[in-house]
């Protein structure tokens, strides 16, 4: 280095020392990519997912401030984005956020670094592993999603959850007397039900994972729920029904003492 160079910093180059300001942060990548080919671990993980998002989403219809998703990606960094590190919950919800928008992934920059507040997966012996380690690690650490469960649609007994504390991380949840698991940020139960959903499985029942709400009820589907309106239709129909015909024998009687008495019903 000559004296010019080291009392002169303009020297080196001849160029102008850049400032901070003057720097742009790198854009947010375009090109993801929201969906990687690999179908789900089998028919009833598929049925099991949509059973959770689809009653999920009946639970909340009283909240269109919430999305809830399923095996879509989430893109929570560049450095993610840019190495293909794909990470799809199998079960997500995000509450205050815009519930009617079209998404086909979950991209945190886009979402106003929301992430997602409620996280289920549902395990199988090729995922099992990642979803107790890594994916438990990621949503303790960088997403910081309060609530997080995971289950094994093939065994009743798999089912476990964590609500983080902040200061401590992810704390084990304790089932109640039903071995049901609390979902804080929902407000509903998380257990199993048994029964066939789909026609799975072909013959028998199986343990399905579902929400319910906070005096035990279940959490019906859509359908489930259409059946019930229906039921309780028919119901106060026959109910309504019964009350006319009591009232018509009640008439006939009266009627009939009436001319007993001599006089004419029609009459009067």
């Amino acid at each position: 280095m000559t004296q010019e160079t080291a009392t002169n910093p303009q020297a080196i180059g001849d160029r102008e020392p850049i400032a901070p300001s003057d720097w742009e942060h790198p854009s947010p990548p375009t090109d993801l990519i929201f969906d990687d080919g690999e179908p789900l671990e089998s028919n009833r993980h598929r049925i099991a997912m949509n059973v959770l998002i689809r009653s999920a989403q009946q639970a909340l219809l009283p909240r269109p401030d919430s999305f809830v998703g399923g095996n879509m990606f989430v893109y929570y960094s560049r450095h993610q984005a840019m190495n293909r590190d794909f990470r799809g919950p199998d079960f997500f919800a995000v509450l205050g956020v815009e519930g009617d928008r079209e998404r086909q992934g979950w991209v945190i920059w886009e979402e106003g670094g929301r992430y997602p507040d409620v996280i289920i997966e549902l395990l199988s012996p090729s995922t099992a592993s990642v979803d107790r380690g890594v994916k438990k690690d990621l949503y303790e650490q960088t997403f910081k999603t309060p609530d997080y469960f995971i289950f094994d649609p093939f065994d009743p007994d798999s089912l476990a959850g964590w609500r983080l504390d902040l200061t401590q991380g992810y704390q084990p949840l304790s089932p109640n007397d039903r071995g049901w698991l609390w979902c804080e940020t929902l407000g509903l139960w998380l257990g199993t039900w048994e029964g066939a959903i789909d026609r799975e499985p072909m013959t028998g029942t199986c343990h399905w994972l579902r929400f319910y709400d906070p005096e035990g009820n279940l959490v019906p589907l859509p359908e489930e729920a259409a059946q019930q309106q229906a039921e309780r239709e028919r119901q106060r129909a026959e109910q309504e029904s019964q009350r006319a015909e009591q009232e018509r024998q009640r008439a006939d009687r009266l009627a009939e003492r009436l001319r007993e008495l001599g006089i004419d019903p029609s009459a009067l």
